[in-house]
Order: structure tokens, then sequence, then C-alpha cells
């Protein structure tokens, strides 16, 4: 089965009889590879994913999807927000606690459906990784397949593997994240930005009464914050970040999860026994970290997508939800263009300016989370001359595509 768009849309895309680009090679098996994945499946091209991982394991923390992350989603594949809502958490409340574990504010987070017509919806990783690689043929997800470098022709890219295997493809897209092999081939920056601020995360199944279902919860301590999230089935996400001048991660599993044990020595039991219950090879350290904005994302027939393009702090949970906008853009693109330089150079104009401002924006709100009220009240002060706040939550969250894929299925 090949999937080709409908009449009316290749007349008005102005397709031509002989494409372009047939093949395309897509680097990580993250959100944003398999986003793209998909997106480009659906204008007829042949997709193949090739991800270092030896297998899709249950990791990774909890995250908010938001409006603008959906609506992209929803348009690259129609009906997979339903089974994400299913799979996830659709956020009610938020809660804020101290850290004793005590609320002291309810709010409620129906602003979402109300204003941008999407809900917040937090969800394992793992388990969104799970939904969005089902829609994937599984032989066109290679595993174990880590690249070592790439060689760029007239007509094609030829991409290496350390296990030997080489391939060739008309495009090559780096959707390897914030430390991916494709960027520093590419454009050769160096190692991410360390903002200052360490994060521990995990998720678990267990009995717990600081949340109720369908309600989201933060914590603000003393320079460090945590973040509890429902993810669905039972399963619930702590996310602990606090204000370190040093990145240092042990490698001893142990050693992580007595570091956080001690970091919450004044907490309340609440609290820490979801650490305590937590095992300790379960648990995610790293540090925070970005890289400043580029001016290009693209060389010849390579280009990269999501944090291999844009890394930025999770401060405004806008690094997954950005990434959907890539996928669908770059797919929309390619599906509209008579070149690849045209679909790549259309892609980046498209998309560098609006992740700048993200990029931006999130090292900011990173940093806001350890600031005084006082210090706070200044930064706002200083954004009345940019963007405030709710203008900004706007311009992110009212996003959507400007053309909804409506695909028909005919054999070849």
């Amino acid at each position: 089965m090949k999937l080709q768009a409908s009449a009316q849309e290749k007349t008005q895309m102005g397709k031509s009889s002989k494409p372009f680009m047939e093949k395309v090679a897509i680097i990580g098996a993250g959100l944003g590879g398999l986003a793209v994945a998909i997106a480009l499946r659906k204008w007829g091209y042949d997709v193949q994913v090739y991800e270092k991982a030896q297998d899709f394991r249950p990791v990774g923390g909890g995250l908010g999807l938001l409006p603008n992350g959906l609506n992209f989603l929803d348009a690259i594949e129609p009906g997979i927000v339903e089974t994400i809502k299913k799979s996830g958490c659709e956020v009610r409340k938020s809660v804020l606690k101290n850290t004793q574990g005590e609320t002291l504010r309810t709010n409620p987070a129906s602003r979402f459906d109300d204003k941008y017509g999407q809900p917040l919806i937090t969800v394992w990783w793992w388990r969104l990784q799970q939904i969005m690689a089902s829609k994937l043929p599984s032989d066109s997800i290679h595993l174990n397949h880590r690249c070592i470098g790439f060689e760029q022709y007239d007509r094609h890219v030829s991409i290496y593997f350390d296990n030997g295997e080489k391939v060739s493809a008309d495009l090559l897209i780096g959707g390897d994240g914030i430390n991916s092999a494709i960027r520093e081939a590419l454009i050769g920056d160096g190692k991410p930005r360390y903002l200052g601020s360490m994060s521990w995360r995990t998720v678990i199944k267990c009995n717990q009464e600081l949340l109720n279902p369908g309600e989201l919860g933060f914590v603000k301590g003393n320079q460090e914050f945590m973040y509890l999230l429902n993810v669905g089935d039972g399963h619930i996400s702590w996310l602990y970040r606090k204000l370190l001048p040093d990145c240092i991660v042990s490698q001893d599993a142990a050693e992580v999860k007595s570091r956080v044990l001690d970091q919450l020595a004044d907490w309340g039991e609440s609290l820490r026994s979801l650490v305590e219950a937590t095992p300790a090879e379960r648990i995610l350290a790293g540090p925070i970290c970005d890289r400043l904005p580029l001016k290009y994302w693209s060389q010849g027939r390579v280009t990269l997508l999501g944090d291999a393009a844009h890394p930025m702090a999770p401060a405004m949970a806008q690094g997954a939800n950005s990434t959907f906008e890539d996928a669908y853009e770059l797919a929309f693109c390619c599906s509209q263009a008579s070149s690849i330089e045209e679909a790549l150079a259309t892609y980046e104009h498209r998309r560098i300016p609006r992740t700048q401002l993200m990029q931006t924006r999130s090292a900011l709100g990173e940093m806001r989370y350890y600031t005084t009220d006082r210090e706070t009240a200044n930064q706002q002060i200083q954004e009345q001359s940019q963007m405030r706040s709710e203008e900004y939550q706007d311009w992110v969250f009212n996003y959507k595509p400007e053309v909804k894929f409506d695909y028909n299925y005919s054999s070849l």
C-alpha cells in the first residue's frame, strides 16, 4: 500500500509526476523522529528510522502536551490525540503545594480547552513513543543503529552506522536529540550549554495520596521545585529540579537516589516517600541544558528537527510540542516543493524565527523558577517592552497547521 494525497491536494500543491525525493532516512526514534516519519509516509515517501537504542525500554519521565503540540499531532495523525488522552491524563486542576505536601492553592486547568480548543495532557514519554511507533510499519524502524557519519553527493546522501551498515537516501533528517551526531557533523558547535539547573525524574506506579485523578502538582522550595504528574494507569511522574553550580552526575544509581533524598531531607514524608519508593535504577539524572539559536538547520540534503535543531529548557514545556510543529511543517514543505533545496529553505523560514523566541523564553523561564517574588516582578517589568507573558502564551498555544492533511489510500 502507498499513501497518497487526494487528487484535490495534489493539484493544490502542484506535485510533479516525477518526485524529486523518494527515500528519507531519519536518525532517532524519539518523538520527533517518529512524528516526522508518520507525516512523510502520509505523502507517499519511503521513510526509514534508525535508532541507536537496542530496544524500546520503558524509560523517560512524564511530559505535558499543550494545545499547539496537540493541534499538529492531530493534523499528522487524525485520532491520535484521543488515543493519547486514554493513555495519559487530561489535566483538570493544577495544585500548588508546599514542601510538606500541604495544598496551598488549587486552580482549574480548563482554560486550555476553553481558550485554545485543546486540553493539557500529561503522559509518560515512553507510552507516547509506543503509540507513535505503532503508527509505522515495524520494518521501518531499525534499532541498534548508531549513526557515525554521512557523506553527501549530488543525488543522494550516504549514512554510516557503527554496526557496519550503510544506507542511501535522498534526504537525511537528524532527529537525534540535544547531543545530535548529525548536528555535530553539520554545525559542529560543541557541547550544550548548562543552565545551572539539575534534574532528576522518573515514572513509578505506587499508592499515593498527593494527587487526585486529573490533577497536576507543583511544589516550590528554596531554589528547588518538584512537579507531580499523573500519567495514566495509576502511574505518577515526579520531576525534581535544583539550582546547582555543577552538573556532575554519578554513574552509581544508589548514589543518585541518595543524593535526591539528602536534598529533600527537610521535605514532608508524603513527598520523600515517592523518591523512596522509586527503584534507584529508574531515576534519570542530568543537567538542564539548551543551545543558542542557529541561523540555519540544513546543508544540502541534510536537515535537523526538534532538540537536534533547537534544544530548549523545559520550563515552558515546548520541547516536544514545538517538535511536533517541526514534523508537520517539514513534511508539508516537502509536499509542496519542487526540490529538496526549496523544501528545506521553506522549512527553515517557517520554523527558525518561532523556535528562536521559544528557546530564549524557555531559558528565562527556567531561571524564573529560582527567583524571589521581587526578582520575578522586575523581570515582568522588563518584559513589558517585549512580548508579555499572556501574549506569548496566546502566540504559542493558538498556533495551528494551515492545512489539515487529508489522505486517500490507494494501491500501487
